[in-house]
C-alpha cells in the first residue's frame, strides 16, 4: 500500500472514530429498554408526520453523524482543516458517549436526581410540545442581541478611537469609562427602566453598556500602541492627520478591536439573558423563568441548548470576519 493510500485509510479511521460515539448513542436509545415506567413520550404531529422525543433524538444524532462525515470528507483536501478535524475527533467521540450515558441515566433508568437532570430526549421534547413558542422567544432574543451588540460595537469603537487619538478626549472620557466599566450592566436595570420608554430599549441599553467597556478600552490601547515610526514614515510620504488615523492607527488597532469584540460578545450574551429574566415580555431568559415557575427543568435545558448553539454560531461568524479583516497576519502571527 502506497503512502497516500495509507494516509487516506488512517484519516478515514479518524472520521469513523468521530461518529462512533453518536452511532453508539443511536443504538443505545433504540435498543436499550425503558426501565423507568414513569417516562412516557407523547407523539406530536409535525411536517414529517407523527414523532415523539425519542425519535427526534435519533434524527438529531443521525444528522450529526452525516454532518461530521461530510465535513470530514471536505476537510481532507485542506491540510489545516484536516489537522483540526483530527484534533477534535476524540472530543466528538466523547460527546456521543456522554449523550448515550445521559440517555441511560437520565431517561432510561432515571438514576440522576430528578427533575433537575433530564435525559437528552426529554430536553428535545419541548421542541415538539411548543416549537412555535420557543421559536418566537428565540427570535426575540436574536433581535435584542443584534440591536444591542451592534450599537455597542459602534459606540465602543468610536469611543476607543476618540480616547486613543485625542488627548483631551482621553482626559475627560477615560475616567468615566474606567468607573462605569467595572459596574455590572444588570446593576443599571432600575435606571434603564426609568429612562427608556420600553423594556426592549432598556435591555438594548444594558447590552450596549456591557459591550462598550471592553471594546473601547482595547481599541484605545491599539490606537495608542501604534509605533511612532509608522507615523513618521507616513508623514514623509505626505500623509495628513486623517490618513495617519485611518491608514495607520486604526489598522494597527484591529487585532485589539477584535479581541474586545470577542470579549464583549460573551458579556452581551450574559446580559441579554439576565435582562430578559428581569422584565422582558419575551426571549430565552423569559422562557427559562417561565419554565422554572412550573419546575419544567427539561425546558430550561432546552433553552440552554439553543443559547449554546446560537453563541457558537455567533462566535464562528465573528471569527470569520476577523480572519478576513486580519488576513494580512496570515503567516506572520501563529
Amino acid at each position: 500500500m502506497q503512502a497516500k493510500e495509507r494516509n487516506v485509510v488512517r484519516y478515514a479511521g479518524y472520521v469513523l472514530f468521530t461518529v462512533l460515539g453518536f452511532l453508539a448513542a443511536i443504538l443505545i436509545n433504540w435498543l436499550f429498554p425503558q426501565m423507568d415506567k414513569t417516562v412516557t413520550f407523547q407523539s406530536y404531529q409535525t411536517i414529517f408526520g407523527k414523532m415523539d422525543a425519542g425519535t427526534l433524538l435519533r434524527i438529531v444524532l443521525v444528522i450529526l453523524v452525516i454532518g461530521f462525515t461530510v465535513s470530514g470528507a471536505l476537510a481532507f483536501r485542506d491540510e489545516e482543516k484536516r489537522k483540526k478535524y483530527i484534533d477534535r475527533a476524540k472530543f466528538r467521540f466523547a460527546m456521543g458517549i456522554l449523550i448515550a450515558v445521559l440517555d441511560i441515566t437520565g431517561t432510561k433508568m432515571k438514576i440522576l436526581p430528578q427533575p433537575f437532570f433530564p435525559g437528552p430526549a426529554e430536553i428535545l421534547a419541548p421542541f415538539l410540545e411548543e416549537g412555535d413558542f420557543i421559536l418566537t422567544n428565540t427570535l426575540y432574543s436574536l433581535r435584542l442581541y443584534i440591536f444591542g451588540f451592534s450599537f455597542g460595537v459602534l459606540f465602543g469603537i468610536g469611543t476607543g478611537i476618540l480616547i486613543g487619538w485625542f488627548e483631551k478626549a482621553y482626559y475627560w472620557i477615560s475616567p468615566v469609562l474606567n468607573i462605569a466599566g467595572v459596574i455590572p450592566a444588570v446593576a443599571w436595570m432600575p435606571f434603564a427602566l426609568t429612562l427608556f420608554p420600553t423594556p426592549f430599549t432598556a435591555a438594548v441599553f444594558l447590552i450596549v453598556i456591557c459591550a462598550w467597556f471592553p471594546i473601547a478600552s482595547l481599541t484605545a490601547m491599539g490606537i495608542q500602541s501604534t509605533p511612532r515610526a509608522q507615523y513618521e514614515a507616513a508623514k514623509i510620504l505626505g500623509g495628513n492627520t486623517a490618513y495617519l488615523l485611518f491608514h495607520e492607527a486604526i489598522p494597527n488597532a484591529m487585532p485589539q478591536i477584535f479581541t474586545g469584540i470577542s470579549t464583549a460578545n460573551a458579556n452581551a450574551f450574559t446580559t441579554l439573558v439576565m435582562a430578559e429574566m428581569l422584565g422582558q415580555p419575551g426571549g430565552l431568559g423569559y422562557y427559562i423563568n417561565l419554565a422554572k415557575v412550573w419546575s419544567s427543568y427539561y425546558k430550561v435545558f432546552a433553552a440552554i441548548l439553543i443559547m449554546a448553539v446560537l453563541f457558537s454560531i455567533i462566535l464562528k461568524l465573528v471569527g470569520r470576519i476577523e480572519k478576513y479583516v486580519l488576513r494580512w497576519q496570515r503567516g506572520i502571527v501563529k
